[in-house]
C-alpha cells in the first residue's frame, strides 16, 4: 500500500515549511519512526520521523522547496508492491568507492551517521554522532559499543554510559566478546572546540542562520538598544550549588545549575518593574500579565530561544525543572514551534563559554534581555562594621540590554540592580 507523506503542521501559526534535507533516497527502505527528512520553518528546524515502514518510492520536493502544511512531499510503499523495478543494491561485503554526496542544501561537516564495519553497515543517529564528536570518541571505539536499541542500535544512553565508564576508569564493555582495558581518565585528550567553517569554501547559509540574521537585523532596526552592566557576588550561590549538587542530582535526576537562580531573581525583578515585562506595537505599550522567560539555547547551526511560560507561578524547584526540560528538549530538537514565541523577557547565558561580559541583541518583541557572564574568583574589597578587608569572592558580570523607546537609563539601572539584590540576598536555606 502506498502511504502519502505530507508536510506536517509544526505550530498553530505555521502554514508552510522548507525542505532542508532528505535522509532517505528513492528505493531505500525506512523503519517506522526512523528520520525521513529535516524541515525548517520561520521558528524551528525539525527532524521528521517516518509515519510508516516500507520503501521510499517517490520524493516530490527538493531541498530548499517551500511546501504548504498538508501538501504531499513523498510516498512510501509499505508492502513493496509499488517499489521501482530498479532499486539500488546495498553493498555489504564487497568494498566500494566512496558514495557520491547526496544533493542537500548545506554540507554537513560532522561525522556521517552511517559507519561501515567489517562489511556491515551500522546506523548512528545525529544525536549519537554529536556526542561522539564532542567527546572526541574514535569511530573504531564507537563501533564496539553494544547497543540496547532496536536491532542492536547504539542509543544516546549507550554512548553516554560508555563515556562515563571511560572517564571514570571503570572497565569498558565491548561488543562481540572483546574485552578492552580501562582507560585512565587523564589519557583521553580533552575535546577542543572546532569551527565547522572551512577556509576557501563558499556555501549557502544554513536555513537557521538565515532566520537568525533576519531576526537580529529587524531587532536592531526596531529597538533603540542601550546597555548597563553590574557586578554580582555569587559566592553564596556557588557554595550552595557545590554543597547540594550531589543530593539534588540524586533526587531530581539532573544537575543543579546557576540558571534557575538567574531566572528566579529576574522574575522577582520583573514583578517590581512591569515596564520591563512589556512589548511595544506602534505607539502602544502592552504590559503583560504573565512572565514568560525566554532562554537562549545554543544548538548546532545556531540558537533557539524557547519560552518558559507563567514563571511567576513557579517556585524555585519548579523553575529548575522547567529550565532543564526546555534546554534538553531544545537540544534534542523536540521543542515545538509554539514554544519558540510568546516570551516577555529573555535571558542569555554566554558565561558557560567562559565569556565575562557581552551586549546581546533584544529578542523581539521584548523590550529587555539579560546577559549572564562567567563566574570567576576575584579579590574584592569587603566592607563591614569592623572595617574594610580584601577577600576572594566568586564574581559575575550581568549586562542588561533594553529598548530606550520605553525605558530610560535610570529604569534600566534600577532593574539590573534589583536583579543583583535578589541574587545576593536570596534565602538559600528555604529555596528547596
Amino acid at each position: 500500500m502506498i502511504i502519502d507523506v505530507v508536510m506536517p503542521k509544526m505550530g498553530e501559526s505555521i502554514t508552510e515549511g522548507t525542505i532542508l534535507e532528505w535522509r532517505k533516497k528513492v528505493g531505500e527502505s525506512i523503519e517506522l519512526d526512523e528520520i525521513l527528512l529535516e524541515i525548517g520553518t520561520d521558528k524551528v528546524d525539525s527532524e521528521i520521523p517516518s509515519s510508516a515502514a516500507g520503501i521510499v518510492v517517490e520524493i516530490l520536493a527538493e531541498p530548499n522547496d517551500v511546501k504548504e502544511v498538508g501538501e504531499i512531499i513523498a510516498k512510501i510503499d509499505t508492502d513493496g508492491s509499488g517499489a521501482p523495478a530498479e532499486t539500488p543494491v546495498v553493498e555489504e561485503s564487497v568494498p566500494s568507492p566512496a558514495p557520491k554526496p547526496s544533493k542537500v542544501s548545506i554540507p554537513k561537516p560532522s561525522p556521517s551517521p552511517s559507519v561501515s564495519s567489517g562489511g556491515d553497515r551500522k546506523f548512528y543517529t545525529p544525536v549519537v554522532m554529536k556526542i561522539v564528536a564532542e567527546h572526541g570518541l574514535p569511530l573504531n571505539e564507537l563501533e564496539m559499543i553494544p547497543g540496547s536499541g532496536r536491532g542492536g542500535r547504539v542509543t544516546k544512553k549507550d554512548v553516554l554510559a560508555h563515556i562515563e565508564n571511560r572517564e571514570s576508569g571503570s572497565p569498558v564493555p565491548i561488543s562481540q566478546g572483546v574485552t578492552a582495558p580501562a582507560i585512565p581518565p587523564m589519557q583521553a585528550p580533552a575535546p577542543t572546540p572546532v569551527s565547522s567553517a572551512m577556509a576557501g569554501r563558499t556555501e549557502e547559509m544554513h536555513h537557521m542562520r538565515k532566520l537568525i540574521a533576519g531576526h537580529m537585523r529587524d531587532s536592531i532596526e526596531t529597538s533603540a538598544h542601550v546597555y548597563v552592566m553590574t557586578e554580582v557576588d555569587m559566592t553564596h550561590i556557588v557554595e550552595t550549588v557545590k554543597s547540594q549538587g550531589d543530593s539534588f542530582l540524586a533526587k531530581e535526576g539532573f544537575k543543579l545549575t546557576y540558571t534557575p537562580f538567574m531566572v528566579d531573581a529576574v522574575v522577582k525583578a520583573l514583578q517590581d518593574f512591569p515596564e520591563m515585562n512589556s512589548s511595544i506595537s506602534g505607539t502602544s505599550v502592552t504590559y503583560h500579565k504573565n512572565i514568560n522567560v525566554g532562554m537562549a539555547v545554543a544548538i548546532e547551526n545556531g540558537l533557539m530561544v524557547p519560552a518558559m511560560f507563567n514563571c511567576e507561578e513557579k517556585n524555585f524547584l519548579g523553575l529548575c525543572r522547567s529550565v532543564n526540560d526546555v534546554a534538553k528538549r531544545t537540544r534534542n530538537k523536540q521543542i515545538s514551534a509554539d514554544e519558540l514565541s510568546g516570551s516577555t523577557f529573555t535571558i542569555t547565558n554566554f558565561g558557560v563559554f567562559g565569556v565575562t561580559i557581552g551586549t546581546p541583541i533584544i529578542n523581539q518583541p521584548n523590550v529587555g534581555i539579560l546577559g549572564v557572564g562567567a563566574i570567576k574568583k576575584q579579590p574584592v574589597v569587603v566592607e563591614s562594621p569592623q572595617g574594610d578587608a580584601i577577600a576572594i569572592r566568586s564574581m559575575m558580570m550581568l549586562s542588561l540590554g533594553f529598548d530606550h523607546r520605553l525605558i530610560d537609563g535610570a529604569g534600566g539601572a534600577k532593574f539590573i540592580e534589583r536583579v543583583r539584590h535578589y541574587l545576593e540576598t536570596m534565602d538559600l536555606n528555604t529555596i528547596f
